[in-house]
């Protein structure tokens, strides 16, 4: 009896997922609960674990295929694991040799036609795709498919229709293709490589947070001199009693919930024509990954002191860089801090993660000259920038927040003794 493989429960508002590596091939024998597959949602990759000890005997999803909840991807043959592992050495050898001769010596056009076949399938889009390109009078053409080898698949269109996507004109096919082709010189020099789905999912947000949000910046800077005195004198005995090292993170995220708690329209989102102010900061720290942005969320951090903040973002970094977050760890975020220092930026004007109304973006620290009571001193300065929604928050709040996160790092002291 074969064990079914399927999509599992991917976490709130995640309805479908790409399959990504397969880390076993039919035939392989698996261990229960052994990671067999890579699912990439629009939020994070998971590993998918066996159900049940045995031999892989079928893959039915490929990898880049978009599958939906509970979807089959294999099956796994009961009781086999043990047998092909003993057996193959010894009856299966011979096989095994002469498995090469009939595949070298099938025909070289099979093989074209099955790469012809394959090319023609992803330039069909997929039946319930193609019964709603033709009720929207569209063409296949000016949707970008999300499917195996860019095949256009039913949530492609509907998405296309949200956006407003008419019929055709004549001259239409023209404005879809993405760049004027490369001269010949320069494109055997190129490389194509398609998004993934976390990229792609990245851009579409981005995008939609500058159309939809009326987004607005404002800046100011801060003296992290106090900051950086507090953390040298005490990082030592803070690392050794809390077993993580004293950053910044901790400082900011505590000066922004204490912000948040004065102006609660920053942490607030809007749902239609209601406005959704929340009692609660679940601070979203953005971090860089070899796969993108993700945006892991420290939750409830106006109940945490700076050591345990300190230590929920050192996890959910290391999470992060290992491919390891749950999907727990991506959600529910009310605001967002974006720490563009890390890499040396002196100055930018982070976008909204929406439905959040507000994002802060932190800074490379620089020593400058600044004039403090008539004389001018040297002293490391950082400059803050808020984006924020202007529909839900006025420019008023949007100044406060900032000059409140700045009074609270220049003067710490009114974090611990929560002022």
């Amino acid at each position: 009896m074969a064990t079914e493989i399927r999509v599992p429960t991917l976490g709130e508002s995640v309805s479908e997922a790409t399959v990504g590596t397969w880390f076993k091939k039919v035939g392989d024998a698996i261990k229960a609960d052994e990671p067999i597959l890579e699912l990439e949602t629009d939020k994070v990759t998971i590993e998918v674990p066996a159900p049940a000890a045995g031999t892989l005997s079928e893959i039915v999803a490929e990898a880049g295929e978009t599958v939906g909840l509970g979807a089959l991807l294999g099956q796994i043959a009961e009781g086999a694991a043990a047998a092909p592992a003993e057996k193959k050495p010894e009856p299966a050898a011979a096989p095994a040799e002469k498995k090469p001769e009939p595949a070298a010596a099938a025909p070289a056009s099979a093989e074209v036609g099955n790469m012809l076949g394959a090319a023609l399938a992803a330039r069909q889009p997929a039946p319930s795709a193609a019964k709603l390109i033709a009720e929207n009078n569209l063409s296949a053409d000016q949707i970008d498919g999300s499917g195996k080898r860019g095949q256009v698949l039913k949530g492609d269109v509907l998405a296309a229709v949200a956006k407003g996507i008419s019929a055709p004109a004549a001259a239409e096919p023209a404005k879809v293709q993405a760049r004027a082709p490369a001269p010949a010189e320069d494109a055997a020099r190129e490389e194509r490589v398609k998004m993934t789905r976390l990229r792609q999912t990245i851009a579409k947000r981005l995008k939609d947070a500058q159309n939809t949000a009326a987004m607005l910046t404002t800046y100011n800077e801060v003296d992290m001199s106090a900051v950086m005195s507090l953390r040298s004198k005490y990082k030592d005995v803070f690392e050794k009693k809390h077993g993580v090292k004293l950053g910044f993170m901790g400082f900011f995220t505590k000066a922004v919930t204490h912000a948040l708690k004065e102006l609660p329209a920053v942490n607030a989102e809007i749902d239609g024509t209601d406005i959704i102010y929340k009692n609660f900061c679940h601070v979203g720290v953005a971090v860089g990954t070899d796969k993108g942005l993700v945006v892991p969320v420290v939750r409830d951090a106006d109940q945490m002191s700076i050591a345990e903040i300190e230590k929920e973002i050192g996890r959910l970094g290391k999470a992060a860089r290992d491919g390891a977050l749950s999907m727990a760890d991506m959600q529910g975020g009310t605001f967002t801090i974006s720490n563009g220092g890390v890499y040396g930026s002196l100055m930018s004007s982070p976008i909204l993660n929406a439905p959040q109304s507000g994002i802060l973006g932190m800074h490379k620290i620089q020593d400058r000259p600044v004039a403090i009571g008539g004389q001018v001193v040297i002293r490391p300065m950082m400059y803050l920038a808020l984006s924020y929604d202007h529909r839900i928050v006025d420019g008023k709040e949007a100044v406060t927040f900032l000059v409140r996160v700045k009074e609270s790092l220049e003067d710490p002291e009114r974090l611990v003794l929560d002022l």
